[in-house]
């Protein structure tokens, strides 16, 4: 649809259109380029002014200034209270800020780089953030305090992941639309193979378990296990996606290759594909079909397999990487 505004210059309305534009602001002595968006009259070329752009301008320099700062967003804010089931008040006393801190800081105010780096530490570490609620303990409710001590409990078992895993896990979160438990178990299985059989080092410490459905991360499996087999939806998403950050490029390419290859199939098509592999089978031998087993599946084990696979595929190349997937198919007897 045609959108069309009053342009002062054409003095009638006209069609306009949307395009980019780099400003210079300075805050607190020192110079930003940010890019913004404008509308330009498509007739004269000159700019027009429609309703709301002036909010997205402000929401694109907010964004893109503290995305510059590294400074904790207005979402990531609302995480907190929501994985510590805390009202704004009390979560800002066990922070140790002012009781309204929080109220301004949810309506837009900029925090400080310290309050920020405080509230961000919170969202990514409980444990870090139990320091914090100890410490301040008598300047809330007995009642604040035991359900943040509960949400802490529950969290201990994200702080307990390696920040490599957690950062694998909320790039998946990013870049499928809907992730099951059981997807998200096989794709960190293919991640760390695909690593480790390209460049000859652990993409995480965590080892995986040769269970029935697949090789199997028992830490992420007790975090993720009330969605059975059901898309996970959860506001500890946040606590992943703080550690996608810290990802590599070549990390992140190797990701978004499997996304685009093993990524497409469902996770029961990936489990066949595990079952069909040396890995799993090897750790599996001397068990029944349905017989629970927690051996570990070595990494030594699953790169020495995929560097041979690694011989007649090129694990690289997508194309090559869905010869590979379409061959455990067949020995799968699935129809693809």
């Amino acid at each position: 649809m045609e959108h069309k505004i009053f342009c002062p210059t054409c003095r009638t309305v006209k069609p306009y259109e949307l395009g980019k534009e780099t400003v210079t602001e300075e805050i607190r002595g020192k110079e930003y380029h940010f890019e913004i968006t404008i509308a330009v009259c498509r007739c004269c070329g000159e700019e027009v002014n429609p309703h709301g752009l002036i909010d997205k301008n402000i929401k694109e320099i907010d964004e893109q200034y503290r995305k510059a700062e590294d400074l904790i967003t207005v979402p990531e804010i609302e995480s907190l209270l929501v994985i510590y089931d805390l009202g704004k008040a009390p979560l800002g006393k066990a922070l140790g800020f002012g009781e309204v801190t929080l109220s301004r800081y949810l309506e837009g105010q900029i925090p400080s780089k310290r309050y920020s780096d405080i509230m961000k530490l919170a969202l990514s570490s409980p444990s870090y953030f139990e320091k914090l609620l100890i410490k301040n303990k008598a300047k809330i409710s007995k009642n604040a305090y035991n359900k943040a001590k509960k949400q802490i409990l529950d969290l201990e078992k994200v702080d307990s992941l390696s920040d490599e895993i957690r950062g694998v896990i909320g790039y998946l979160f990013d870049k499928l639309e809907e992730i099951t438990p059981l997807m998200l178990q096989k794709m960190l299985y293919f991640t760390q193979a695909f690593y480790l059989a390209r460049y000859d080092e652990q993409f995480f410490k965590e080892d995986c378990e040769a269970w029935v459905h697949g090789p199997v991360y028992r830490e992420v499996y007790d975090i993720f296990k009330e969605f059975s087999y059901n898309p996970i939806e959860s506001p500890v998403f946040i606590m992943f996606s703080q550690q996608k950050e810290k990802l590599t490029l070549q990390q992140k390419e190797l990701i978004d290759c499997l996304v685009g290859t093993f990524g497409i199939y469902g996770a029961k098509i990936l489990e066949s594909i595990t079952h069909v592999e040396e890995p799993w089978m090897k750790a599996r031998e001397g068990y029944h079909d349905n017989s629970r087993a927690t051996e570990i599946i070595t990494k030594e084990n699953i790169k020495n397999y995929y560097r041979k696979v690694a011989q007649k595929y090129d694990l690289a190349n997508s194309e090559e990487i869905r010869k590979y997937i379409h061959q455990c198919l067949k020995r799968a007897n699935i129809k693809y």
